[in-house]
């Protein structure tokens, strides 16, 4: 009897304790006129209660309150006071809020069900799990109640008045807390709309009265909400998880951004796409899936390098929260750098580049990670064939989160079950780390702070080392001035770097060095000041600095050691748009960045003899310079037009954008390598300066769950950089002497058909594209190819991708890929001759010959765990075949002289089928 009497007791006691220590938790509130679903929102967000009552019996309640540290109970006693209003506490830490009347909670017993705010809580076992769960994560009931409320913004008058006011606010992820990132807000009746930022912030301008807004995302569900509109104010909109039907019947809502926006040439891939496709080993990789997208191709398989609409790989920008990434690539270029587990989206711009962006001539792919889950702990992780992952996220005290997630390799097992034993004696490793902060100081202002660091170490048969690595880090400073106007302050650093080291014990043993830095800050504005403008303006500067190479011996070695100059450059820009809504139809965007580029000294320059070809034999003069060596000025206008057609679900988009780029990347290969290096423009070297424009026709079908559009595009390009015969790039202090300037033109047609409703989705795209390089170089007395186009080394006539996802139950599906593309050119030899005691080869022009065409299809089987919300581990299995038809594509296609013969080979790097299983969790 004791001990039953004792056990009571005790849990009567971790009762009133629960009650009493979240009764005394510190708050703050600074409120104004605030209806109960503000004053409510305001103390879930810093404790860990939830909140039930009848929202209809407290229409009436506002309340005024500016209280700092103050403990709840006072804060709720103070809020109720002489308002006839109860609250009651239960062990879960839930409050219950009556009206004229009380509720004593026995212990365990659940409250009366019409104190429950949503009436799909109709229960006591629906009440029971509500109360069982986080407090403040927002429930799928809860944002039901939401869309069926109507909210006031601003302060509530007897009329509505004339004129406009702006409502902004942010788009959440109702599990975590996150923002969502192009959502589309639409009202009904008047046709404005609005788009979320990559941190889920919006604003939009309405006239004064009722509206009911729309909200819509891919891969979660639509919702809604009603709203009067008094005056300016602010509006948190919550999202929940879109749960697939196994009917065929979907309603998609309004999901026309394709149609709707003003952008040409615009793909976003979200991180649940990229985890439900096929790729190489079961690792899941944002950049595969772009590699999927039309007008997007590679050099070849196991390339993470991209080409975009006839650009070369140094041509796009990479970042990653807004850090460049110079080599995003692990494990001799099959893995891209991005942790699926941190990254919420790419957005990649193939045309119509936003004017806050530059340095890059043909595309920007900003890929950004997750803000961590505001709400709880929680983590994720992950073992496949090649890699592991793990990553933790959650809150950390008031207002603050943080994700971090790393990812590392043993992938030494492979390479010794290969049977050549120059592959035994092999080793490779990579691992990559992410980790952001981000801290809400109050409505108005927010901290992000992001760090990154890569590495990659491997050596063949036991002979030279090669290292290299990314190391980033970024400061972000979001602050709202008000509904209208917002900006963004950005600081960082950025930095790539390259050694390799020879150990074979003799006098040929070496070390070399090659880094390259940056440090960049930006100030972004946003402002809409009516339902016709929205104007972006912003400043930005970039310092880069280089050691182009350092080399010296190792142990014994005689290598003669030999340095090269550092280099530094400062990029300034200052950009100006304003995206016109002319009718509702017809929407203008228009925009110019004004780029300052300046090449600095301490440097060695070479003067050349005018009028004839630079080489080191016509170099007449040697100057020591300091200070300013070469100043380069240009404009980078931007247009682009949208026409909206009859029908509201088809489109017409006319586009043209100039670029500028100042540095550049120096390779002896076609795809992206360790040993690349860069070169920063100087005064023989020119900045390239691109030049492009893009039509195209967009239409949606079936309730917009199947996109359609065709693009063509037309790119003219200055001053590319090409490689004279017999080039050497490595440690060439006078590099000008073996490149040349080169013009380049590109063009195509990109079709995409998507299907993103339904048991079945994905997508179908073909793209048809050319791109041509011409050396006119007249310094140049023997250009390549007798001065005429030839094909680029990455010109590929035509690509298909097949992408399909097909959902058999909530918890199994399986993908399919399948992909075809025109071999690549090569330059092929075509005879041989005896000069200088030895035979060499004679070679046919450059790029005339081309390898086999490419054709891949993978296949994979997605397992996930039950879904039961209480487990506290959720796991999945992912099996599959890449390469499914063993075909042995090749890479290149490489000669050698056998016998007084010439024999031609084709290197596959996978030429059979690979199984891959992969095991993911969360927690």
């Amino acid at each position: 009897m004791r001990k039953i009497l004792t056990f009571f007791f005790m849990c009567f006691c971790t009762h009133a304790v629960a009650q009493e220590n979240i009764l005394s938790t510190p708050v703050n509130v600074s409120l104004d006129s605030a209806n109960i679903q503000t004053f409510v929102e305001t103390i879930e967000h810093q404790t860990n209660c939830f909140f039930y009552y009848d929202d209809l019996k407290f229409d009436s309640f506002y309340v005024k309150m500016h209280v700092t540290d103050m403990p709840l109970q006072q804060v709720l006693d103070l809020a109720f006071k002489n308002t006839g209003i109860y609250y009651s506490v239960d062990e879960r830490k839930s409050i219950f809020l009556t009206v004229n009347t009380t509720i004593a909670l026995a212990l365990g017993e659940q409250p009366p069900a019409v104190i429950v705010k949503s009436k799909y809580l109709h229960n006591k076992s629906n009440a029971a799990s509500a109360a069982n769960s986080r407090s403040n994560v927002v429930s799928p009931a809860r944002v039901n109640f939401e869309e069926n409320k109507i909210y006031d913004i601003g302060f509530k008058a007897n009329e509505f008045g004339t004129g406009a006011a702006t409502v902004a606010g942010y788009v959440r992820h109702n599990k975590t807390g996150e923002g969502v990132s192009g959502a589309s807000i639409y009202v009904e009746g008047y046709r404005a709309r609005a788009i979320t930022d990559q941190y889920g912030y919006y604003t939009l301008t309405l006239p004064k009265g009722k509206h009911i807004l729309r909200i819509t995302c891919i891969g979660l569900t639509d919702t809604r909400r009603q709203i009067n509109l008094y005056t300016e104010g602010k509006l948190i909109i919550h999202m929940t998880d879109y749960i697939t039907s196994l009917k065929e019947v979907n309603i998609a809502g309004e999901k026309t951004s394709n149609v709707k926006s003003t952008v040409v040439g615009f793909n976003k891939v979200n991180i649940k796409t990229v985890k439900q496709l096929p790729t190489l080993l079961g690792e899941a990789d944002i950049v595969r899936v772009l590699l999927n997208l039309p007008g997007v191709t590679s050099v070849g398989e196991g390339s993470t390098g991209l080409n975009v609409r006839g650009g070369a790989v140094d041509q796009n920008l990479v970042l990653f929260d807004g850090a460049t990434i110079f080599n995003p690539s692990h494990f001799f270029g099959f893995f891209s750098g991005f942790n699926p587990d941190v990254v919420k989206d790419a957005e990649l711009y193939k045309s119509s580049l936003p004017v806050k962006y530059g340095s890059r001539l043909s595309s920007v792919l900003e890929v950004s990670t997750r803000e961590g889950n505001q709400n709880k702990f929680s983590g994720s992780g992950g073992v496949g064939p090649l890699s592991g992952h793990l990553t933790f996220e959650g809150p950390i005290g008031k207002n603050t989160s943080f994700i971090i997630g790393g990812r590392s390799t043993y992938s030494d097992w492979t390479l010794n079950l290969l049977e050549d034993e120059k592959y035994k004696n092999s080793s490779a490793s990579f691992y990559d780390v992410n980790a952001r902060i981000t801290h809400t100081i109050n409505d108005r202002n927010t901290i992000y702070v992001s760090g990154y660091m890569s590495g990659d170490k491997f050596r063949l048969d036991g002979d030279t080392l090669y290292q290299y690595g990314n190391k980033n880090a970024v400061v972000k400073w979001k602050h709202n001035f008000n509904n209208r106007l917002t900006s963004i302050f950005t600081a960082g650093y950025d930095r790539y770097d390259f050694q390799m080291e020879s150990e074979q014990q003799d006098v040929t043993d070496f070390k070399f060095k090659f880094d390259i830095m940056q440090y960049h800050g930006k100030l972004d504005f946003t402002y809409v000041p009516n339902t016709v403008h929205r104007f972006e303006t912003g400043l930005g500067a970039i310092y880069y600095k280089s050691h182009p190479g350092t080399i010296s011996s190792v142990g014994k070695g005689s290598v003669v050691p030999d340095k090269m100059d550092s280099e530094q450059a400062l990029d300034l820009a200052a950009y100006v748009a304003d995206n016109i809504t002319i009718t509702p139809d017809l929407t203008l965007n228009v925009g110019v960045r004004a780029n300052y580029y300046g090449y600095f000294g301490p440097r060695t320059v070479y003067e050349y003899a005018p009028g004839v070809p630079r080489d080191v034999r016509s170099i007449t003069d040697t100057i020591n310079k300091t200070g300013n060596i070469k100043n380069y000025i240009g404009l980078e206008p931007r247009v682009s037009l949208r026409y909206t057609l009859p029908d509201n679900n088809s489109s017409i988009k006319v586009a043209y954008n100039r670029t500028r780029q100042n540095i550049h990347m120096l390779s002896n290969t076609t795809a992206i390598s360790p040993v690349d290096t860069w070169k920063f423009s100087d005064d023989y070297i020119q900045p390239q300066v691109g030049d492009q424009v893009a039509v195209g026709y967009y239409k949606n079908f079936k309730d917009n769950t199947i996109e359609t559009s065709v693009e063509a595009y037309y790119k003219w390009i200055k001053h590319t950089l090409t490689y004279k015969s017999g080039a050497e790039l490595f440690l060439n202090p006078h590099i000008e002497t073996d490149v040349a300037n080169a013009t380049g033109k590109a063009y195509g047609v990109e079709l995409l058909v998507k299907k993103t409703a339904g048991k079945l989705t994905g997508w179908v795209s073909y793209t048809y594209s050319r791109t041509f390089v011409k050396m006119d170089d007249p310094l140049v007395l023997s250009p390549i190819n007798g001065g005429d186009y030839f094909p680029a080394d990455y010109d590929k006539p035509h690509v298909v991708n097949f992408i399909s996802n097909y959902k058999f139950s909530h918890r199994f599906s399986v993908s399919l890929t399948a992909n075809y593309s025109t071999g690549r050119p090569i330059t092929v030899p075509i005879g041989r001759y005896y000069y200088g005691g030895a035979y060499r080869m004679y070679y046919a022009d450059r790029n005339t010959e081309r390898i086999p065409d490419y054709f891949r299809t993978d296949l994979s089987m997605n397992i996930e765990g039950n879904h039961k919300t209480n487990k506290l581990f959720h796991s999945s299995f992912t099996v599959g075949v890449y390469n499914l038809t063993a075909r042995r594509n090749p890479y290149s296609v490489y000669f050698v002289t056998e016998n007084g013969k010439v024999n031609g080979y084709k290197l596959s790097i996978f030429g059979s089928a690979i199984p891959f299983a992969t095991y993911n969790f969360k927690f």
